[in-house]
């Protein structure tokens, strides 16, 4: 993955110029921080994605899909995931994982181009987000982001996996989503989802079933604009 390329570098001690504090300024510096960044993360819920709420309506946003595949970790992992994962690790990288995209933006997940070009994006965002926090904190939630990012830890594989199932889901119930929309075939949806079969075998047929069942109803377009 491209983030495997990037170096931490020193996390800044950011320090909230005065013109952008949201909370008092009678509030104890480490509480400051930190509501600071509670306030400024209710940005994510301004960010849109390319898939639509069940049923067809209006664009899912971040902070929704963090939510949602934050509850399809607790549903599912006892039962899908038996090696020793821990849960409450696995939220809390689903939670944080796109807070990035308050500056970042959302990336479509089928055009190579733009997510060939978003990794350092990702990373700054992630320094000047996280940041606003306390400097031991920053680094942790920082620490955890990168985790997530490179996919090289059994909590890292898991919530990537349930990252990638979410979507599936969505598209299938709304007859095609975003599938349809932005003109994708069944091949490409199963190239970007073959990671699944290094976290579960069992997530992984499920995966294929649904795919093969979305084509026979006609959930995909018949030809691809979207170089992958």
């Amino acid at each position: 993955m491209l983030i495997k390329t990037l170096k931490l570098k020193p996390l800044i001690d950011y320090t909230v110029p005065k013109t952008e504090d949201k909370v008092i300024n009678s509030a104890p510096p480490r509480l400051k921080r930190q509501m600071n960044f509670l306030v400024e993360i209710d940005k994510l819920k301004n960010i849109e994605r390319r898939c639509q709420v069940i049923p067809n309506g209006r664009q899912e946003n971040s902070a929704e899909h963090s939510w949602h595949i934050s509850i399809y970790a607790l549903t599912l992992l006892g039962d899908i995931v038996h090696d020793n994962v821990e849960l409450f690790k696995v939220v809390r990288m689903l939670l944080i994982h796109d807070i990035v995209e308050i500056d970042a933006g959302d990336t479509f997940a089928y055009d190579e181009h733009l997510r060939q070009q978003k990794a350092e994006l990702e990373k700054t965002a992630a320094e000047r987000i996280f940041g606003l926090l306390p400097r031991e904190q920053a680094r942790e939630f920082l620490e955890l982001w990168l985790e997530f990012e490179r996919g090289d830890t059994r909590e890292a594989m898991f919530a990537r996996g349930l990252d990638r199932i979410q979507p599936l889901l969505q598209n299938f119930a709304n007859h095609g989503g975003s599938w349809k929309k932005h003109n994708i075939r069944p091949e490409q949806v199963l190239k970007r989802n073959e990671c699944i079969a290094d976290v579960s075998q069992e997530l992984w047929d499920f995966v294929k079933a649904l795919i093969a069942e979305a084509e026979q109803n006609g959930y995909f377009a018949e030809e691809s604009s979207v170089d992958e």
